[in-house]
């Protein structure tokens, strides 16, 4: 079930909000709290009811895990960080499993010459997610910063709808206290009109915005097989962009689903592309797996308080491992090897003391991402160095402009407005159409407010008009486009 189906718009989120809401008005709280449990896992088997036992078992394992990280029986030092240990192994043996057995099956076969036959495994919907959302909660207990070892409490911070197919990945204490809030556990009416304000936000950056860049970069990516100038970076831009208001528009419904039911979930995006270097972009984007892989990864490795090496060593292996999360293929380690390159690099230079001017910092950094995600997108090499190359083949042949576009410019004059429109339309090539639209996208995403700005803002007439008209054309353009599965639940 997607945030932007119908399914999900006018049947599961308001039947799960007024029964929850009436559970808890009825004093019925620990009901309310199954109910919601009932409905996030509901949600979840939606897409394939098989995995359903296989987050039950996660969340079963993990609950006793911290248990025994909490209890006095286990108070022993070395008890429990053995406890800690074995609930860390079993969490990524799991995701191991299901995400990685054929990628490093195939890399023994191409090694050794062997011929291991390929699990052919479906990878289970939000493994990465709640793996690493339930390995912070097991280092959490071991610090002894959470409080609540509840089963039902547990199972909705697990599962809790709105953020458990694509994070953000919570903490146990930011999410629980809330919960457990009397006050939470009646209707809010600025919260309602808040959460449906960024909710139709959202659904107007994904169904409008990013499902249309998803066409062009989908028919460069996949489809053509050589690129010229113009084509590649059509295409590089179109799924920057399609990235871009995909995720920030996920985040966007993801937090006002949340709000309808008086939680507020982290801030996961704000405004990335508006980064100044490639440290700045990290603070921005995706920012509750960027705070996992600094607390539970860079920080433990040594941080910043090691030598210069050991740091540079550090950024490399974090983001390394960040690249190989996304996804189980060497396009994603070189990709996150990329940026581990560029925040050493990053790092080396802001020692030096020297600053580049604004509008310079900026053109860097948003291009070395823009290539960067060439090779993020591609299912194979060959498709990253396609795209590479027609950018920067600087062949005369590749910076030719599309004739038929000239000419039918240059007699526009001899055509009546009527006739001269769709000829045009037809004329232009998807490349032209990608290159203007992402010159258009440009400035929003340059000048625009990110979402979450409104958060502690009071909803205004003008909010309520803004999110109607994007809900509405979000509506429309649904019925004739398809729908496209949120990038991020590939990871």
């Amino acid at each position: 079930m997607l945030f932007n189906s119908y399914e999900f718009i006018f049947l599961f989120l308001p039947i799960t909000f007024f029964i929850y809401f009436y559970l808890n008005s009825k004093r019925l709280t620990e009901a309310g709290k199954a109910f919601l449990v009932f409905a996030s896992l509901l949600f979840y088997s939606w897409w394939n009811i098989i995995y359903l036992p296989l987050i039950l078992t996660s969340m079963l394992f993990n609950y006793t895990i911290g248990n025994m990280l909490s209890s006095n029986k286990y108070e022993r030092h070395i008890k429990r960080k053995s406890a800690l240990v074995i609930g860390i192994v079993s969490n990524l043996a799991l995701l191991g499993y299901f995400k990685y057995a054929d990628f490093f099956i195939a890399n023994i076969n191409l090694i050794f010459h062997g011929h291991i036959e390929m699990l052919k495994i479906a990878l289970p919907l939000a493994i990465s997610f709640f793996t690493f959302q339930q390995i912070a909660y097991l280092v959490d207990s071991y610090r002894q910063e959470t409080k609540e070892y509840d089963f039902l409490n547990y199972a909705l911070f697990v599962t809790f709808f709105p953020q458990l197919i694509a994070g953000p990945i919570v903490h146990h204490k930011e999410v629980m206290p809330q919960f457990a809030s009397k006050w939470h556990k009646v209707k809010n009416y600025r919260n309602i009109a808040l959460g449906l304000f960024i909710f139709s936000m959202g659904l107007f950056k994904k169904v409008v915005i990013a499902d249309t860049f998803a066409t062009y970069a989908t028919t460069g990516f996949d489809q053509a097989t050589t690129l010229a100038f113009f084509q590649a970076w059509a295409t590089s831009l179109s799924y920057t962009f399609q990235l871009y208001f995909d995720f920030s528009g996920y985040t966007d419904m993801a937090i006002g689903a949340a709000l309808l039911f008086n939680i507020r979930l982290p801030m996961n995006f704000n405004s990335p592309y508006k980064a100044l270097d490639i440290q700045d972009f990290w603070r921005r984007w995706h920012m509750t797996l960027s705070r996992f892989l600094r607390d539970y990864i860079y920080i433990p490795l040594g941080g910043s308080r090691v030598g210069r090496v050991r740091i540079y060593a550090n950024l490399m292996i974090t983001f390394i491992l960040g690249g190989l999360w996304h996804g189980a293929g060497w396009t994603f380690v070189f990709w996150g090897f990329l940026h581990g390159i560029a925040l050493v690099i990053h790092r080396a230079w802001s020692q030096i003391g020297f600053k580049l001017p604004k509008v310079i910092a900026w053109f860097i950094t948003f291009n070395f991402v823009n290539i960067a995600w060439v090779f993020f997108r591609a299912k194979e090499w060959n498709d990253a160095l396609k795209v590479l190359s027609g950018m920067f083949g600087m062949k005369a042949e590749n910076f030719k402009v599309s004739m038929a576009f000239s000419n039918d410019v240059s007699m526009w004059l001899d055509i009546p407005l009527h006739e001269y429109i769709p000829s045009v339309i037809s004329s232009v090539y998807v490349n032209e159409i990608a290159l203007v639209y992402t010159l258009l996208m440009m400035p929003c995403v340059l000048l625009m407010k990110n979402s979450m700005y409104y958060m502690n803002k009071r909803i205004t007439l003008q909010m309520i008009i803004v999110a109607s008209c994007a809900f509405v054309l979000s509506m429309i353009s649904s019925l004739f486009t398809s729908t496209e599965v949120f990038l991020y639940f590939n990871f």
